[in-house]
């Protein structure tokens, strides 16, 4: 797709499409951090799936109430990196890095994170669809977290984010069978750069929540 080959009308209706979906991120963190559930879980369609057998924006607000009245005292998010592709013109995908700190037991935990999204538009609004986090390292602020295992919250054993087991590319650099030397292959086309990415993306079914 040549974006500057597109009517003007279309080119706007994206522009004002991919702004509408970067707020949605910056509210996304807003009501997190304040604690606004209502707010929050707005941004969701109503049908949002919870878990395997539960769906809905209350089933998504208890969800919520338990996991931060439970283990933060704080949150604060800031998120930064955000690329966004269109299936459509009601449906998109995107890649947002997300740099969080929170108050737990007494700790000061710092963290690093992507999200992968989908975004639907229903009734000309856009919504999460899904939000599938991935987390390269969580620990507290005194201790950088070198090595392996990154995840490194209070009370629990250290474990794996996530974070380069998602995208091929990672384990790929560092396998003995990388060769820089093979040719760069033409750019991904608009629309294709995180498919170009993680291919498995183009044909997986879309998951919520």
């Amino acid at each position: 797709m040549d974006l500057s080959l597109a009517p003007l009308e279309e080119r706007v209706s994206r522009l004002a499409a991919t702004e509408e979906i970067r707020q949605l991120v910056a509210k996304y963190c807003l009501a997190l951090d304040m604690r606004d559930l209502d707010a929050l879980c707005g941004l969701f369609p109503m049908d949002v799936r919870v878990s395997r057998d539960v769906s809905g924006r209350a089933a998504l607000k208890t969800w919520f109430d338990d996991t931060l009245r439970n283990q933060f005292s704080g949150t604060a998010h800031v998120t930064g990196n955000h690329i966004i592709e269109f299936d459509d013109p009601d449906h998109a995908r995107g890649v947002v890095y997300s740099r969080n700190e929170h108050e737990t037991d007494g700790q000061w935990i710092i963290m690093t994170m992507m999200y992968w999204d989908r975004y639907e538009r229903l009734e000309g609004r856009w919504y999460f669809r899904r939000r599938l986090p991935l987390y390269w390292y969580a620990t507290d602020l005194n201790a950088p977290p070198t090595g392996e295992k990154k995840m490194r919250w209070p009370g629990r054993e250290p474990y794996a984010g996530g974070w380069p087991e998602f995208w091929p590319s990672y384990s790929a650099f560092w396998s003995a069978e990388y060769d820089s030397s093979t040719d760069v292959p033409a750019p991904a086309p608009i629309d294709e750069f995180l498919l170009r990415m993680r291919p498995a993306e183009a044909t997986a079914s879309v998951r919520v929540r």
